[in-house]
């Protein structure tokens, strides 16, 4: 890595905790792949004066790279930011300063000078919605080197929650005992005492006529005794979901998802699931799933027949939709 390549000003924007931590180590490992010995200082902006700021950028008598970091951006006081500021205009090309801020209204100030001057920003703000946390789930398995579809991604979300550091650790964690190619099977296998992705999973699998895997991640669900009742309910809500989205003609999910009151992801998901289904054959597909409910809650004999009845008859209107 050559010295221009590595940002002197870094500005990491936002307040999750794991994206701003991995970009300010990213930093530093930055800094010491190009001169391993580099020196790295971490310092709290809130208890920083004008005085020992120019003491830590002061040329070193030993030379040699230093890393500083400033966490808190956003609690410092103005004679600080303005020293830091005048520093930003010339900075010492062996020294790299990285600013973590939260981001928000307190500080803006900081934050904007230090974009003028021309450092390099690090996005790390809380991810908004399901779109963006299916985007890092995804990324997050490539970066470790493996594949993951959208779907999986999606039920993985279901299985872990929103918080980016116990999906991070999920991420690895199927890496390291999977082949790297992970689908919506490979997380119905790892979290499989999960009710709402055993059930979604077969769901999911149903609708595109998958018959194999949706039988298989039944069978799972209910040997590890997941209730019959939420995968009926997965069901049903999968083939309603593709009817109403199918229903509201073309448009892209962002345009749909404020009259149908659905998440954008959820409707791109179900645009992906009703491809090669009619009216007709959803139709079907909702008798079927409305009959599965009835014998799941109504104590039928054998409930799992009853789901994997529903399963067939789910992926034959699919089928014979199309056929016609």
């Amino acid at each position: 890595m050559a010295p221009t390549d590595l940002a002197l000003l870094q500005l990491v924007l936002g307040d999750e905790e794991l994206l701003a931590t991995r970009a300010v180590t990213e930093a530093i490992e930055r800094a010491r792949d190009l001169e391993p010995g580099a020196d790295v200082r971490e310092y709290e902006a809130g208890t920083l004066t004008p005085g020992e700021v120019a003491e830590m950028l002061s040329p070193s008598l030993f030379g040699g790279r230093r890393v500083l970091i400033l966490r808190s951006g956003q609690d410092a006081r103005k004679d600080l930011v303005a020293a830091l500021l005048a520093y930003a205009k010339n900075p010492d090309p062996d020294v790299t300063l990285v600013v973590a801020h939260a981001g928000g209204a307190k500080g803006k100030a900081f934050a904007d000078g230090l974009r003028a001057a021309g450092a390099t920003v690090v996005p790390a703000a809380k991810l908004k919605g399901d779109r963006e946390r299916v985007a890092f789930v995804r990324d997050e398995i490539r970066r470790l080197g493996g594949r993951c579809t959208d779907t999986a991604a999606e039920a993985l979300l279901a299985a872990v929650g929103n918080d980016l550091r116990e999906l991070a650790a999920a991420c690895a964690q199927l890496i390291a005992d999977t082949d790297g190619k992970i689908d919506p099977g490979t997380v119905a296998r790892y979290y499989r005492g999960r009710a709402q992705v055993s059930g979604f999973t077969v769901a999911d699998a149903a609708m595109v006529g998958d018959v194999p895997a949706a039988l298989e991640a039944l069978r799972w669900a209910l040997h590890v005794g997941v209730d019959p009742v939420p995968i009926a309910d997965a069901l049903a809500d999968g083939v309603r979901t593709v009817a109403r989205v199918a229903s509201a003609g073309r448009g892209s999910a962002y345009q749909l998802a404020s009259s149908l009151g659905m998440p954008a992801w959820k409707i791109e998901r179900a645009q992906r699931q009703g491809r090669g289904w009619t009216a007709e054959g959803l139709v079907d597909a909702m008798h079927a799933a409305a009959q599965c409910n009835a014998d799941v809650k109504g104590g039928a004999d054998d409930r799992g027949y009853a789901l994997e009845r529903a399963v067939f008859a789910v992926a034959a209107a699919r089928h014979g939709s199309a056929g016609r």
